[in-house]
């Protein structure tokens, strides 16, 4: 199962969900990649998912261009310009996915309130893909 998940900056919502995506099953071929990618990714996010015990230091954020051409099971886009602005896939595929969520590194106000957003938006995602994953892709493995 070859699963791409995109985002704008590819910095922290799309990270975040290829980390959870691989924690609920190493055997799956998780990508994730930026409309507008900014090579980096966001310190709080890395930390979030590092407080859960997911470890997402390692990922890389890259442009969407290096994926048009493969063929994936599932694209899906977690926030609402990649999905306005999604190129044209020159590969196959089989189910394309929208799944917003909010942008904790535009929160602003005290650290604790962004941090709060960062846990939030964190929680969201798992939950959303722990509900895809056990309800559309476990029982087509």
């Amino acid at each position: 199962m070859r699963v791409l998940i995109l985002c704008t900056g590819n910095s922290c919502r799309s990270q975040m969900a290829q980390g959870f995506l691989k924690s609920f099953d190493e055997t799956l071929i998780v990508e994730s990649a930026g409309t507008e990618a900014s090579g980096k990714l966001n310190p709080k996010a890395v930390l979030a998912m590092k407080e859960i015990g997911i470890d997402i230091s390692h990922h890389n954020s890259g442009p969407v261009d290096l994926y048009l051409g493969n063929e994936w099971d599932y694209v899906i886009t977690v926030c609402g310009g990649a999905n306005e602005t999604c190129p044209a896939f020159m590969g196959k595929v089989e189910h394309r996915l929208h799944i917003g969520f909010d942008d904790p590194s535009h929160a602003t106000g005290t650290e604790e309130f962004i941090w709060s957003e960062f846990v939030r938006v964190r929680d969201e995602i798992k939950a959303c893909f722990y509900k895809l994953y056990v309800e559309e892709i476990k029982p087509q493995l």
